[in-house]
């Protein structure tokens, strides 16, 4: 199996851009091409991975402009590579994505929780200059894109799907990780938990995560299943009474073991407790009790 991203067309016009393997700061992204002109779903996190993907569109769609890029949420690896698209580029958001983006400080103040610092070579955010609240309806030539938003706090709070009805295929940003376990320190456990349904209600074809590989209609419950048993596992797991850190150590990720990245039941679970107490999330702690679970800095292979 090949670690080199790849840019898949899933149907006529229509790709994915998949980075294996899909942990830290390595996203997935897509690609909509239709009368003469593209959108982007996201970009990517350095300077390097975000020039490979657009020289990859710019091959497959014969240099179409990039009239729109839409970013999922706020996290850099989907959101830093905007400072690289044409000036001309219109951007489009969540409003709390868009405002999360502003307030970003880990490009220019990286913090040292992962090892090696990201090389990002980008100098500042580019933030979306079009905002919505629930959903916006836009076109590329003559295919019709929706951006949809589930109403409340998932993986952040500014989350957003980008749904194409005619071609079934659904960008899912990171209300999905698909071999990689899921994070949503920055939203909600159980709004991640809700949000689950919501995203069973599109009748797609093809699924594109925010991390891991592909999916087709055939795999896409059975994913979204085990989403489900780590969200409820980890509610289960709050206890009070104890700091999150403790509880992580002191417990077995049983079928989840086997994913990478699993530091992230630290910040996760950081997350539900600030949940259960009504509590603001204590980013810098949850990030510090990640490392010393994961024994130091958190791989990152940008």
């Amino acid at each position: 199996m090949t670690n080199e991203p790849v840019l898949r067309e899933l149907v006529p016009g229509v790709y994915a851009w998949h980075q294996p393997d899909g942990t830290w700061w390595i996203n997935n992204a897509g690609v909509v091409h239709s009368g003469g002109e593209t959108l982007l779903v996201d970009t990517c996190a350095t300077r390097r991975r975000t020039q490979r993907f657009l020289d990859a569109v710019l091959l497959a769609t014969s240099g179409a402009p990039i009239r729109m890029a839409v970013n999922t949420h706020l996290h850099g690896d989907h959101v830093y590579g905007n400072a690289l698209l044409p000036a001309e580029t219109v951007i489009v958001a969540q409003e709390a994505t868009r405002q999360g983006i502003l307030a970003d400080f880990i490009l220019t103040d990286t913090p040292p929780f992962w090892s090696p610092t990201p090389a990002w070579d980008i100098e500042a955010v580019r933030p979306p200059t079009v905002s919505f609240e629930d959903s916006l309806r836009v076109t590329v030539g003559s295919v019709e894109v929706q951006l949809r938003h589930p109403g409340y706090a998932a993986h952040t709070r500014g989350d957003a799907v980008a749904w194409l009805p005619e071609q079934r295929v659904l960008f899912t940003g990171d209300l999905v990780f698909h071999q990689v376990t899921p994070l949503v320190f920055m939203g909600s456990v159980s709004g991640a938990l809700r949000s689950l349904d919501w995203l069973r209600e599109f009748p797609a074809l093809w699924i594109v995560p925010g991390h891991g590989p592909v999916l087709e209609a055939s795999s896409f419950h059975a994913v979204l299943d085990q989403h489900a048993r780590y969200y409820r596992f980890l509610l289960d797991l709050v206890d009070l009474s104890q700091p999150p850190l403790e509880v992580a150590q002191s417990v077995s990720l049983g079928e989840f073991a086997g994913l990478p990245d699993q530091e992230r039941l630290v910040l996760n679970l950081h997350r539900a407790y600030a949940d259960a107490r009504g509590e603001e999330l204590d980013l810098s702690r949850s990030l510090k009790d990640a490392v010393v679970y994961n024994g130091g800095p958190m791989r990152c292979a940008v």
